[in-house]
């Protein structure tokens, strides 16, 4: 296996435009490659599948509102995706309104779904008559403030013309950190070495199955640093588990617990290693 060092003249998609989280990240992550904003993060899958982009960047996981489902989803859905490096953000929301604008005048508030329920408190006890309205992503919600009641959910860093912050960091808990992972094409692009590993399988249909799966990983000296379970489209009541765990995958122990996994399990699924 390669090193995943990115080089310069490559593209990495993101959920856009610029000034979203997802390009913070992008930045942190790559800061040497080509940004790609995309509408959508299945938009920015697409462009790493088709060759349009070299790598994708995705929030897996939030420290608020858990895991970003849609796109455990689109990892699992393509199989020649590996996450190979991982990036924790620091998040903060912030109002922004044209200036001049009460928080008592604001009557629609825009922004990603995910910072809607990031704040949910917040809009809930200081904005409760107010219309909120997702939009694709925290940036977009800038475009939409027209007119004066109009408000958009974004991070501390934006800056634009004729708007200003409302107040401070209006996220329901101050510590709020979203896990970003950079993903590539074909399994030649994960590292040698990692500080975590990272797999998706489903359970024999069994008393105990998934207690039997994580004895695989305590009988190895792994430890386990995430578990989410998503049920299996077109299967009622059979559930897929996405685990991470702390191992390096250049280690013998980790290789023969991964086989013993794959084993065990069913539609067994490296997401990658970082």
């Amino acid at each position: 296996m390669q090193t995943s060092d990115s080089k310069q003249g490559e593209k990495v998609a993101y959920l856009g435009p610029d000034g979203s989280y997802s390009s913070l990240a992008a930045e942190k992550l790559c800061p040497e490659m080509q940004k790609m904003p995309c509408k959508t993060f299945a938009a920015a899958v697409a462009a790493l599948l088709q060759g349009d982009a070299e790598a994708a960047v995705l929030p897996v996981e939030n420290t608020l509102q858990g895991a970003v489902t849609q796109n455990l989803d689109l990892l699992y859905a393509n199989p020649d995706l590996f996450a190979v490096r991982e990036y924790m953000l620091p998040i903060e929301h912030r109002l922004i309104a044209r200036e001049g604008t009460r928080l008592s005048e604001i009557r629609r508030v825009f922004s990603h779904e995910q910072a809607i329920l990031q704040c949910s408190k917040f809009l809930a006890e200081k904005l409760p008559d107010a219309q909120i309205i997702a939009t694709d992503s925290t940036m977009q919600s800038v475009s939409r403030i027209r007119e004066a009641g109009d408000a958009g959910i974004v991070g501390s860093h934006v800056r634009a013309d004729g708007l200003s912050f409302v107040g401070e960091n209006i996220a329901d808990e101050r510590s709020n950190f979203t896990h970003f992972l950079l993903v590539r094409k074909g399994k030649e692009s994960l590292p040698s070495h990692s500080a975590r590993v990272f797999f998706a399988a489903g359970c024999p249909h069994e008393p105990g199955a998934l207690l039997k799966m994580l004895q695989i990983l305590a009988v190895y000296d792994l430890n386990m640093t995430k578990i989410e379970s998503r049920p299996i489209k077109n299967a009622p009541g059979t559930y897929c588990f996405f685990i991470e765990f702390e191992g390096d995958v250049g280690e013998k122990r980790v290789r023969f617990a991964l086989e013993r996994l794959s084993e065990y399990t069913y539609n067994f699924q490296l997401l990658g290693c970082y």
